[in-house]
């Protein structure tokens, strides 16, 4: 991969993906720099420390009016409400929170330190917050109730994580699941295999199937079966019920001897992938879905494709991915130009990038549901961390060979898919406005990995063709749901306008999933129908081990 822009990289400017990881010393030298500015403004300092106290006298005097967010489930109990002394602790607590918050934010530091000051304090005050303690009304009668087995159990579990979970509390109890036993059960068989992938085609449900297949892409750094996680939570169940010939593909997990797979290694993997599903189908085309960097990868190929002349691609789907990387995080504050180098050093080193480095990064950004929620539950009340099958994939993590991952940071870096040829892969420039296919873009208002705005503004580079829908969820949610949630909300209609919140307010708002409006989007997109395979796989492309094959499967 080549790119033509290698414009310097402000701190501000910088809007890359967690791939660079986050280093301590960045968070060390912000954290110093809060702490100094309490004596580079000592007025402005005493002035909040007096409005602090105060606060805490009507805490005592039970004058405070202060309450939790109706949000935050930490102070459920009713004892954090009732009981006088607990009430004065969580006033107290969040007395001391909203002061220092107000103290960072009045101060003279320059908007980006203050941004980055937050997220410090915001971690502080996280980890301090009184519902991680032993006092934990919910810990205490527990506590009771178990003669003291609950805090034995918790000792035990934190033992055990420090151990073999890097420090960090377990979200899922993994002996609960197995993928092949009771994830990633659907009926197919690998019809393909490369060094970096096999392709699995699954059986149809239907008596008819439409003549143009789908070609699921996933991202690199999880495992396929997000895509089947469970028979009600399967997207590749839905689509083989809606008479889609369904094929995925599921990545290698590469180790340092596969460092040099870089974004133009996966294309070209991919590429055989597509040759293989035409082959097997007898399609002269096919449509795609790619998510995540999945989603990247699935729109740098169709580039590739359109640079050639070559249209087999008629549709593609874009799940939560970020195309266009000028975007605004609490974690690009902290990266520069130094990081990124860094980051890629150190996968140059390591030969791969480990997942699991990754989903600390994703932690931290979220640490009261992905850290502390489970720091109370398996320590302090002493339980074992719970079975949910979301979970068990989330932390079933893989790696990203290094030549990848500094492809990925260069993407993200310097932004090359917004400008027409700025970028380069497999010897053809890529230009998304020159790609012929319909694309339909998914994103969630709640993502906090892939930002809708961005998204957003990724569905944007491919022209007038691209239908955009916004889910009420977050980035997971986004990709499994299923039909028949209540609170299922989706947007979709409006015209692509500049402003993605210009857009928002134009979009008319639809119940239940974003599932059965793709559904009726693809199918129109899928041609005729015809009578069902019976069998998976042709001469040529013999079905070999049944689903989920066998890469999935490796550590």
């Amino acid at each position: 991969m080549s790119t033509d822009m290698q414009q310097p990289l402000a701190l501000h400017g910088c809007k890359p993906h967690p791939i660079a990881g986050l280093r301590g010393k960045d968070l060390l030298n912000s954290s110093r720099q809060v702490l100094t500015q309490t004596v580079r403004q000592p007025v402005h300092s005493a002035r909040h420390l007096l409005r602090l106290g105060s606060a805490l006298k009507d805490v005592l005097l039970d004058k405070s009016d202060l309450r939790p967010d109706p949000d935050d489930r930490r102070f459920s109990d009713p004892a954090w409400k009732l009981n006088p002394i607990y009430r004065r602790y969580q006033q107290a607590y969040l007395a001391w929170r909203k002061e220092l918050h107000d103290w960072l934010e009045t101060s003279n530091l320059p908007a980006d330190d203050i941004r980055r000051g937050h997220f410090i304090l915001n971690l502080l005050t996280e980890a301090m917050a009184p519902t991680n303690s032993l006092a934990n009304p919910a810990a205490v009668k527990r506590l009771f109730e178990t003669g003291g087995a609950s805090l034995l159990k918790g000792l035990s579990q934190l033992s055990r994580d420090m151990v073999s979970n890097g420090g960090l509390p377990s979200q899922v109890n993994k002996a609960a699941f197995e993928v092949g036993r009771n994830l990633g059960t659907t009926p197919g068989s690998v019809v393909f295999r490369n060094e970096l992938l096999e392709l699995i085609q699954y059986q149809p449900t239907t008596e008819q199937v439409h003549t143009r297949p789908v070609l699921v892409v996933p991202p690199q750094i999880n495992k396929f079966y997000i895509f089947d996680l469970s028979p009600d939570k399967s997207l590749a169940r839905f689509s083989l019920d809606s008479g889609l010939q369904t094929f995925i593909i599921s990545w290698r997990n590469p180790t340092r001897q596969h460092s040099h797979w870089d974004l133009n290694r996966y294309i070209e993997a991919l590429k055989e992938a597509v040759d293989a599903v035409l082959a097997i189908t007898g399609s002269p085309d096919l449509n795609m879905l790619g998510a995540c960097s999945g989603g990247v990868t699935a729109a740098v190929l169709l580039g590739h494709y359109a640079a050639l002349g070559d249209n087999r691609i008629k549709a593609l789907t874009l799940m939560v991915s970020v195309l266009d990387t000028d975007f605004d995080s609490q974690y690009a504050l902290f990266v520069d130009d130094k990081t990124l180098d860094a980051a890629k050093r150190r996968s140059s080193e390591a030969g791969v990038l480990e997942g699991r480095d990754l989903a600390r990064v994703f932690a931290w950004m979220r640490p009261n549901d992905l850290i502390w929620n489970y720091w109370v539950n398996n320590y302090l009340l002493g339980n074992l961390p719970p079975e949910f099958d979301i979970l068990y994939w989330n932390n079933d993590t893989t790696r990203l060979p290094a030549g990848l991952h500094h492809d990925m940071i260069e993407l993200f870096r310097n932004n090359p898919l917004r400008t027409p040829g700025a970028l380069e892969v497999c010897g053809t420039p890529i230009d998304l406005k020159s790609i012929e296919a319909e694309v339909f873009c998914i994103a969630g208002t709640t993502d906090h990995i892939t930002p809708w705005q961005a998204s957003y503004r990724s569905a944007r580079l491919f022209g007038e063709h691209c239908e955009f829908v916004l889910s009420n969820s977050g980035h997971i949610q986004s990709i499994l749901n299923p039909p028949g949630n209540p609170k299922a909300r989706f947007l979709h209609g409006a015209a692509l306008e500049e402003d993605p919140d210009a857009w928002k307010a134009g979009a008319t708002e639809q119940r239940d999933s974003w599932w059965l409006y793709w559904r009726d989007w693809l199918q129109a997109r899928s041609g005729e129908l015809k009578k069902a395979p019976r069998r998976t796989g042709n001469r040529a492309f013999p079905a070999a081990e049944p689903a989920p094959g066998t890469y999935v499967h490796e550590c």
